[in-house]
C-alpha cells in the first residue's frame, strides 16, 4: 500500500481530489495486467499536466504517463510512481495540416481525417493506442509510419519549459523516436496529409481492419506484436517478420499460466484470463531463446516492461 508521507503528502496537497491511491492499473492495460499505482491521475488539459509534471520533478516523484495502454506490460507488483492518463485529445485542422494533441486515439484520428477529406494515415487503421503513444514508438506498418507525416510538435522538456521541434527533432527510425530517451512529454504534433478521396480511404480502412481481424486476437488480451521485426540483411529488402521464426520454431501453443502464444500469429502473447506479468516474460524468454538458438537471431521486445521501481521525474 502506498504511504501519504512525503513526497506524495505535497502533491496530495497541491492537487486535492485529483490524484487517487492504489488504483489498478490491469484497468488501463490492453494487456489486462498491471498492479496498482502509488498515485493516478487524469488530465485534459495541458497547463495541468505541465504544473502537475512541475509539481512530480520538485518532490523527486517518479512519473510515468500513460496513453490507452497498448505496447505495455506493466509489473504485477504496479508502479511506486505518479501514473497520469493522458486525455488530452482536442484536434484541429489548418489545410491538409491536422494538429492533434497527443491523447487522441490514434485510430479515430484516421476516421476523422478521412471524414475531413483528407488522406494518407489510412495504412494505420486499427493500430491501438494514442497519437503520443504512436509518435513516441514512430508507430506504423506496411512500410509507412506516423513519423513520415509529423511535421513539428510541442514537448514539455525534462526541465519544464515547452519547446517546439520539428521532425528531424525526433531522430525517427523502425519503431523509435527520440522520446523513448530524452525524457521529453509530448503535448501535440502537426501531421501534413494530402486531399484524398473519402470513399476510397473507407475502402482502405476497412481492407487493413480485416486484415487485423483475421491475424489479431478480437475476444482475448493483448499488448499487439510482442517482438519488432528483424532488420534486413541488406539495405532496400523487407525486414523479417518475427512471427515467422516463431512459427518455424513451434512457439504457437506454448503457455504459462494464462500466458499463450494466439494460435493465429505466433508474435502475439495473449491474457487467457488471469495472465501476471511475471507469466508473460517467462513466456517470452522462452519464445526468444527458441529463435536465438534455432537461427542465431536475437528478438528485441516490442512491447515496452515497466518494472514497478522508476527513477525520479525529470519532467516525463
Amino acid at each position: 500500500m502506498a504511504s501519504t508521507s512525503h513526497p506524495y503528502t505535497e502533491l496530495d496537497r497541491r492537487f486535492p481530489g485529483l490524484l487517487q491511491e492504489n488504483i489498478p492499473l490491469s484497468r488501463y492495460t490492453t494487456f489486462g495486467i498491471g498492479g496498482p499505482a502509488d498515485r493516478f491521475a487524469e488530465v485534459g488539459d495541458p497547463i495541468r499536466l505541465a504544473e502537475l509534471l512541475a509539481a512530480a520533478r520538485e518532490s523527486a516523484v517518479p512519473v510515468f504517463l500513460l496513453g490507452e495502454g497498448s505496447n505495455l506490460l506493466i509489473d504485477d507488483a504496479g508502479l511506486r510512481a505518479l501514473v497520469i492518463r493522458n486525455r488530452m485529445d482536442r484536434i484541429h485542422y489548418e489545410g491538409q495540416q491536422v494538429r492533434v494533441e497527443s491523447g487522441a486515439g490514434f485510430h479515430p484520428l484516421i476516421l476523422d481525417t478521412v471524414d475531413h477529406g483528407l488522406a494518407g494515415l489510412e495504412f494505420a487503421a486499427g493500430i491501438p493506442g494514442t497519437v503520443g503513444g504512436a509518435v513516441w514508438g514512430n508507430a506504423g506498418c506496411y512500410g509507412r509510419a506516423i513519423g513520415d507525416f509529423l511535421l513539428r510538435a510541442r514537448w514539455i522538456e525534462p526541465d519544464g519549459r515547452i519547446r517546439e521541434p520539428e521532425r528531424g527533432d525526433f531522430d525517427f527510425a523502425y519503431r523509435d523516436s527520440v522520446l523513448k530517451r530524452n525524457g521529453c512529454v509530448l503535448l501535440e504534433t502537426v501531421l501534413e496529409l494530402s486531399p484524398g478521396n473519402r470513399q476510397e480511404s473507407r475502402r482502405i480502412i476497412e481492407e487493413k481492419l480485416a486484415l487485423r481481424r483475421q491475424k489479431h486476437p478480437q475476444e482475448q488480451a493483448c499488448a499487439g506484436s510482442y517482438f519488432k521485426n528483424i532488420d534486413p540483411e541488406e539495405p532496400g529488402q523487407q525486414r523479417i517478420p518475427a512471427g515467422r521464426l516463431l512459427d518455424e520454431v513451434g512457439a504457437k501453443g506454448l503457455r504459462v499460466g494464462d500466458a499463450a502464444v494466439f494460435a493465429k500469429h505466433a508474435n502475439i502473447i495473449v491474457n487467457l484470463g488471469a495472465a501476471t506479468a511475471r507469466e508473460v516474460l517467462e513466456l517470452a524468454a522462452e519464445m526468444k531463446r527458441r529463435v536465438r538458438e534455432e537461427f542465431g537471431i536475437e528478438l528485441h521486445e516490442e512491447v515496452r516492461y515497466v518494472p514497478a521501481e522508476l527513477p525520479p521525474s525529470r519532467g516525463g
